[in-house]
C-alpha cells in the first residue's frame, strides 16, 4: 500500500512519458490518467452510457464504441460540450488513479496526470502529497510537436494554446524537471527526486 502519492504533469511534448519510464525503472508504480480516461469510456461502461445519454448516439462509431476523433472535434469546438464531457470523465479518472496508487506496492506511487492544472489542480486531487512538473520552453515544445506528430505549425500552436500555460503549471509545482536537453540528462534528475520521495514517504520511527 502506498499512502504517499505524487502527481506528475507537464504540457504536450514536455517529456512526461520519458520521465515516467525513468521512475518505473526505479520500481515506482505509475498510474496513468490517459489510460484511466480510456477505461472510463470503454465499451459497456457506465461512463460511456452517460456520454451517450448526454450527447446522443451519434458519438458512437459503427462498432458501438466511442468515436473518439469525432468527440474530440466536437469538444474542441464547443467549450460547453467539453465541460459536460469532463464532468463525466474526470471524477471517474480521479477515483481510478487514487485506488491504483493506494493499492500499489512500494514506499510511494505516482499518478501521471497530463491535465492536472486544467482539471482543478490540488483542489481536485487533495490526496497528492507533492506535484512534479516537467517543464519545457514553449519553443522546444513546438519543435518537438512538429517533429513528433508531423503536423503544421498552426495546429501545433493551437494544441499548446489549448492547455494550461507554463506559468499555471509551475504555480502548482513542488518539484520541477526542466526537460530541454537530451534524454540521458533525465536519469540523474529522476534518481535525485526518487531519493527525496523515498525519504519523505518513509515511516517515522
Amino acid at each position: 500500500m502506498s499512502d504517499y502519492i505524487l502527481g506528475l504533469t507537464g504540457g504536450v511534448a514536455s517529456g512526461k512519458s520519458a520521465v515516467e519510464t525513468c521512475f518505473r525503472a526505479l520500481g515506482v508504480a505509475v498510474a496513468d490518467a490517459d489510460a484511466a480516461a480510456r477505461d472510463a469510456l470503454a465499451a459497456g461502461s457506465d461512463g460511456l452510457a452517460e456520454v451517450v445519454a448526454t450527447f446522443g448516439s451519434e458519438v458512437l462509431g459503427p462498432d458501438g464504441l466511442l468515436d473518439r476523433a469525432a468527440m474530440r472535434r466536437r469538444v474542441f469546438a464547443d467549450p460547453a460540450a467539453r465541460q459536460r464531457l469532463e464532468a463525466i470523465v474526470h471524477p471517474r479518472v480521479r477515483a481510478t488513479l487514487a485506488d491504483a496508487c493506494r493499492g500499489a506496492p512500494g514506499l510511494y506511487a505516482m499518478a501521471s496526470i497530463p491535465l492536472l492544472a486544467e482539471g482543478g489542480g490540488r483542489d481536485a486531487y487533495p490526496w497528492l502529497a507533492r506535484v512534479l512538473v516537467i517543464d519545457v520552453p514553449e519553443a522546444v515544445q513546438l519543435a518537438r510537436l512538429l517533429r513528433r506528430d508531423g503536423i503544421d505549425e498552426a495546429l501545433a500552436g493551437a494544441m499548446i494554446a489549448a492547455q494550461a500555460t507554463r506559468r499555471q503549471r509551475l504555480a502548482i509545482a513542488d518539484d520541477i524537471i526542466v526537460n530541454d536537453g537530451p534524454l540521458e540528462a533525465l536519469d540523474g534528475q529522476v534518481a535525485a527526486l526518487d531519493r527525496l520521495y523515498r525519504s519523505l514517504a518513509a515511516p517515522v520511527p
